[in-house]
Order: C-alpha cells, then sequence, then structure tokens
C-alpha cells in the first residue's frame, strides 16, 4: 500500500517544493522576519522533514526535534492572517512549480490551507479611522 508521499514521487517531490516556497520567503518583506537564522537552510531542512513525516515518509523529524508541536514552535512570532496569506502565497507557487496531478495538489493544498489558518496566533491592528474635524 502506498503513501501520499510516494504518489507525489517521496524526497524529491517535498524537498522541490519546500525549496522553491523558501526561495519566496527568502524575499517576503512580512515572513522574512520571522526567521532569525540568516541561512534558511536549516528551516527549510526541518520543514521538508516536516512534510515528509506528514504525508507517509520517514519520521526523520521525530527522531530529531520530537513532537511536532507547531502551534507552540511558532509562539513567539506573530502569525497574522495576512502573514498566513504570503505563507499561503508562496506555496502555491511551489506546488504550482512542482505540477502535481490535480488530486494529489488538491489534497496537499487543502493541508496547508489548513495549517495556515491554524497557525494565526495573532490579530492585525485595525487601521486607524482618522476622527472627523470638529
Amino acid at each position: 500500500m502506498s503513501t501520499f508521499y510516494d504518489e507525489i514521487g517521496g524526497s524529491p517531490t517535498i524537498r522541490a517544493i519546500v525549496h522553491r516556497f523558501y526561495a519566496g520567503v527568502a524575499q517576503d518583506e512580512v515572513l522574512r522576519p520571522m526567521y532569525p537564522e540568516t541561512d534558511l537552510g536549516p528551516a527549510e531542512d526541518r520543514f521538508a522533514s516536516f512534510l515528509e513525516q506528514y504525508w507517509g515518509g520517514p519520521t526523520t523529524y521525530s527522531e530529531r526535534r520530537g513532537h511536532p508541536r507547531l502551534r507552540m514552535r511558532h509562539a513567539p512570532f506573530a502569525v497574522t492572517p495576512t502573514a498566513a496569506q504570503h505563507w499561503l502565497r508562496h506555496f502555491r507557487d511551489a506546488l504550482d512549480e512542482v505540477a502535481l496531478p490535480p488530486e494529489q495538489d488538491q489534497q496537499f493544498w487543502d493541508y496547508v490551507t489548513h495549517a495556515a489558518q491554524f497557525m494565526v496566533n495573532t490579530l492585525e491592528e485595525p487601521e486607524e479611522v482618522p476622527r472627523p474635524a470638529r
């Protein structure tokens, strides 16, 4: 019985998606400040390992880092709805680049869309509304 990980091409496909995703993050004015590391390589590796495990591949992520605890790991950062949209834009670009079959693309997209919404931990400050002159 094959896993989703196997169906989409395993590690090479997931690593291509994550690499393209981080190429977008590296240039993103909203997301880049959330990564304190100068080199995004370690974050890229962690995310790829997480996705490989999630989709039925090797359990390297848990062996190295334990339970994912995604919300806890992201708690120090203000993940706003705007940040989630930026995250999704880069992920959409990455999925488009690897061109998964439509059914697998939709399954992956559904997961990341839900994950992005789940990770929001800070509502944005409302824009200041000018007071009318008296």
